[in-house]
């Protein structure tokens, strides 16, 4: 509704003349009262703290997990606000039904880092206490004066959630392969070397088949042809086979060290266990990866980021998932760049200045952009020339893939926003002497 505010006219324009006031009406938007509420979860509970715009408690609970404890956070909140647009809910996740549930309820919901929780608990308490519902007053105080710092929990669609799920379970089964191979490098190096020379990749299906039949160097010794051959064939090895079959049986007939008959015994025990292991996580990734690949290939952005050099179906779908999909949520590259942890950060304090990788990041992203670089190098001549000068400058391996990596991430960025696919020549053009 319009005010009337009177007003002098300094210049005399008024109908009184010179200094005469005149009155003029103004439009006041109504103030809209804040409600911050800090929200520390566990696993099986949720102490909230609820403050207004002065700081001032105005309700603390310990709500249980599930339907019970949302209503209740729904009935808590309603009492002090009559918007959920007033309220702002900080809280140390950005994933989980409880945070879906928020975010579905229209509240502001801000995902603030662990890390950056502990430092502003020490801003106001140095004494190193720590307590749940100190934590949700914390909370409750870093979203009231620090929000403009922080993210807002983006609003991806349910289709590239579905993504980052298997995409994130993709991964971690390819970490605990990873894992479970040391582990039967390290058997074998200690008993059986043999194992080691005749396979490069123990995850490998030539490798399993003939392990899960020659757990120890002896057993492996007596292995006939025919019988290695049947096993490299149960395997799934079509191709080259009889080739194959020569090269391991020669390797396994080699002369080595013998460990005593019960150690050796022992290990063979683990490498049985290994081997059964590491086969069942190859099963489950194949049927994974296919699931993975048909939600990736049905998304709208899928062919633009196909459309990128390196990029597989598995390898997208994980980039997809850790950016997500909101259109709001990156307001340009450089931002883009910072939450994938691919652009440097600079330390400078008097005359000393550094320039250094950001240790802070998304490790499932970075770890999928640091792939996809390397995968980069031989299809997209640019991206090789500018890896070479990087090389060329003094960067390590790992340095010069990250400067590609995040040269990638400014691309990719630009694809999105414009809706366009990669074209080689708009990416590198600028670089004339690179892409020649």
């Amino acid at each position: 509704m319009p005010h009337l505010v009177v007003s002098t006219d300094p210049l005399g324009r008024g109908p009184g003349g010179l200094g005469s006031l005149h009155v003029v009406p103004i439009e006041v938007k109504e103030v809209v009262a804040l409600i911050f509420v800090g929200n520390d979860w566990a696993e099986d509970h949720h102490d909230v703290l609820v403050m207004n715009e002065a700081g001032k408690k105005l309700a603390a609970r310990r709500l249980p997990e599930g339907v019970a404890g949302v209503s209740a956070f729904h009935a808590l909140l309603a009492e002090h606000a009559e918007d959920p647009r007033e309220v702002m809910v900080g809280i140390e996740t950005d994933h989980g039904l409880w945070v879906a549930s928020l975010v579905a309820a229209g509240y502001r919901v801000y995902a603030v880092n662990p890390k950056a929780v502990s430092r502003y608990r020490d801003r106001h308490h140095v004494g190193g206490g720590k307590s749940d519902t100190g934590d949700a007053k914390v909370l409750a105080d870093l979203v009231r004066t620090d929000a403009h710092n922080h993210r807002v929990v983006a609003g991806d669609s349910d289709q590239v959630q579905g993504i980052k799920v298997l995409a994130r379970a993709q991964q971690s089964l390819v970490w605990l392969r990873t894992r479970e191979t040391n582990r039967l490098r390290n058997a074998l190096r200690d008993f059986y070397p043999a194992a080691l020379a005749a396979f490069e990749d123990l995850h490998d299906r030539d490798a399993l088949a003939v392990l899960s039949r020659a757990p120890d160097p002896e057993t492996a010794a007596r292995l006939t042809r025919p019988k290695l051959r049947a096993a490299l064939r149960a395997g799934g090895r079509r191709r080259n086979l009889d080739t194959v079959t020569e090269r391991i049986h020669a390797v396994l007939r080699t002369e080595q060290l013998h460990a005593p008959e019960a150690v050796a015994a022992a290990y063979a025990s683990v490498v049985t266990a290994q081997v059964a292991i590491i086969t069942a996580v190859n099963t489950q990734l194949t049927e994974l990866e296919a699931q993975l690949e048909r939600r990736f290939e049905q998304h709208p952005d899928a062919d633009i980021l196909l459309s990128l050099p390196g990029l597989s179906d598995v390898l997208g779908a994980r980039v997809l998932g850790e950016f997500g999909d909101d259109p709001e949520r990156f307001t340009d590259a450089k931002s883009r760049r910072n939450y994938a942890g691919t652009s440097p950060i600079t330390i400078a304090s008097g005359k000393k200045r550094a320039v250094l990788a950001r240790h802070a990041r998304n490790t499932r992203l970075y770890d999928a952009i640091d792939q996809w670089a390397f995968c980069s190098l031989q299809p997209s001549l640019g991206a090789r020339a500018y890896y070479d000068q990087r090389r060329a400058a003094g960067d390590t391996h790992h340095q010069a893939l990250r400067a590609l990596g995040n040269h990638w991430v400014g691309i990719l960025h630009g694809c999105l926003i414009h809706r366009t696919p990669y074209d080689e020549h708009t990416a590198w053009g600028h670089r004339q002497p690179l892409a020649a």
